[in-house]
């Protein structure tokens, strides 16, 4: 793509003037800012903010949504869609662009209030009898990001089981051909006209709070929205299912696009809790809470002697599993291939159905009869039924109800009484460059170890080739004698070597020791 045509048909004066100040000074970042244009895949858009064909701007999103609009157009008459968005830097801008692009492509929009989570925004396709949602956010990604996350309605994709669950192929390379055969974004229609605002919080608020037990419940809970979106209604939520003693970590708890007190605004991270943490200790709470920046994922810490720990996203989807369990005589519970393999113990106890999907919601939330599902990366879907996503808010509810029913800790060393200790670690490598991903894939793959803790390798499987009957999707998996199993793969949204680590152990002493000594062996493997 030619700089200067893309600038002269940039509808966006903020970043005509920015490109225009590059190409003036003949910089060498124009050779990143037009790399090709940024690919629309199953996670929709997701690039660093700034002018250019091969980031997140306005006239980026104005030919994606030209593109969605037309596929949409070409599969149902007067399509209806709706969009939403969160607080990142220029999303209400990219909201608005959405809307007004799909309406003068033939759509009816319904327009969300700006600053909304992400799980709002899945459960008004379903609320609404919508076609399409566009969710305008970057999740847990670094402030200079932004994305466009797409899910699509039962007429469009011929299934009431599908219905609000994020696209699969080959609806985006279809959708990515109408984007590529859009056209200069200032030459693309916007209009008002078919645009209504709509709010579906008080909806959702009311059906999230049915999940659980309405009753006045005094444990002192800290909750972060860690500067995202979510804080506000999450405490609404707990409020109106009886949780009376809410403590919010105030420094985090208004929206703020530059999330300005944690390096990654991931709950994941070392370090995103500190804050949570220290608030706790100081008004004597028993449960923290913590939302990423669109809470569509939680995170849990509980109380462990002197301090606090934080759980796992295997250990809370444990938790929230057999609890779902135990409240379904049928259905399906499922979690991804990365994830631990204790759910199918727990569906197989419970005299449920089990289903392994590949990595991502979008595989999750597609299976038949689910009645919970989970991902290791702190995604829970808690009420398949109505948000056909990973859901911060109402897993927050299930476990706020769980802790005041019982000792977490307790509960967890009930789990691994009666099922054995699944325990899990990851090993993730930030590397820049997709090359250096793939290269160390490589080494693991050419030489892998002949024994993890102790224990000897009994296959090496391509993911490419297919596991547990599923489509082939980059990565290994490692199997031992012992049961352990190693996972390495690329991320799919960040520039990340990201391992999966589980032993099954008798104990879990003796799960952390074997823990530790993989992820020694691990890194030697892949020369990192």
């Amino acid at each position: 793509m030619n700089p200067n045509d893309w600038m002269t048909h940039d509808p966006d004066p903020i970043t005509r003037a920015e490109i225009k100040e590059l190409i003036d000074a003949s910089s060498p970042e124009l050779a990143d800012r037009f790399a090709g244009p940024l690919e629309f895949g199953t996670a929709g858009l997701r690039g660093p903010i700034a002018g250019g064909e091969s980031a997140m701007n306005v006239a980026t999103v104005t030919r994606a949504s030209a593109g969605l609009g037309a596929w949409l157009v070409s599969k149902t008459p007067r399509p209806r869609v709706v969009v939403g968005c969160d607080a990142r830097h220029r999303s209400s801008d990219f909201q608005r662009a959405t809307a007004e692009v799909l309406a003068a492509a033939g759509c009816e929009v319904l327009l969300l209030p700006a600053q909304l989570p992400t799980p709002v925004t899945a459960f008004a396709v379903r609320h609404l009898d919508c076609d399409a949602g566009v969710m305008v956010t970057a999740s847990h990604n670094p402030p200079q990001d932004n994305g466009y996350k797409v899910y699509l309605g039962g007429r469009v994709v011929n299934s009431d089981n599908e219905a609000g669950v994020q696209l699969v192929s080959p609806a985006d390379k279809e959708i990515a051909a109408e984007i590529a055969a859009a056209g200069w974004a200032d030459e693309i229609p916007r209009s008002t006209e078919g645009v209504q605002n709509v709010d579906v919080l008080d909806a959702y608020l009311e059906r999230a709070v049915s999940l659980v037990p309405t009753m006045e419940r005094d444990m002192p809970i800290v909750i972060t929205a860690m500067h995202g979106v979510g804080g506000e209604v999450l405490r609404t939520a707990l409020w109106r299912a009886g949780f009376i003693n809410i403590i919010p970590v105030a420094e985090q708890f208004t929206p703020d696009p530059d999330f300005p007190t944690v390096a990654f605004p991931n709950p994941e991270e070392a370090g995103a809790l500190d804050l949570a943490i220290a608030t706790a200790e100081r008004e004597g709470a028993r449960l923290i809470l913590a939302l990423d920046p669109d809470a569509d994922r939680c995170s849990v810490a509980i109380p462990q002697g002197d301090g606090w720990v934080q759980l796992t996203g295997d250990q809370v989807g444990g938790l929230l599993g057999e609890d779902a369990a135990r409240r379904s005589a049928v259905g399906t519970l499922a979690c991804s291939i990365v994830s631990s393999r204790l759910l199918s113990r727990i569906a197989e106890n419970h005299g449920l159905n089990f289903q392994p999907t590949l990595t991502g919601f979008k595989w999750i939330a597609r299976t038949e009869g689910l009645v919970y599902g989970y991902e290791e990366a702190l995604g829970y879907c808690t009420d398949p039924e109505f948000v056909r996503d990973k859901d911060g808010i109402t897993a927050c509810l299930r476990v706020a109800d769980l802790a005041a029913r019982t000792d977490l800790g307790e509960f967890l060393a009930d789990i691994g009484t009666v099922y054995g200790w699944y325990l899990t670690a990851p090993l993730t490598i930030r590397m820049e460059d997709p090359a250096d991903i793939a290269a160390a894939l490589g080494r693991l793959a050419a030489n892998p170890p002949e024994q993890f803790a102790g224990s000897p390798v009994t296959s090496t499987i391509d993911l490419a080739d297919g596991y547990l009957g599923l489509p082939g999707t980059p990565g290994l998996a490692i199997l031992t004698g012992a049961a352990d199993r190693v996972i390495a793969r690329p991320s799919g949204t960040e520039p990340k070597l990201k391992c999966y680590l589980e032993v099954i152990a008798e104990s879990p002493e003796e799960g952390r020791a074997r823990l530790e000594e993989i992820k020694r062996e691990l890194a030697v493997a892949l020369g990192v």
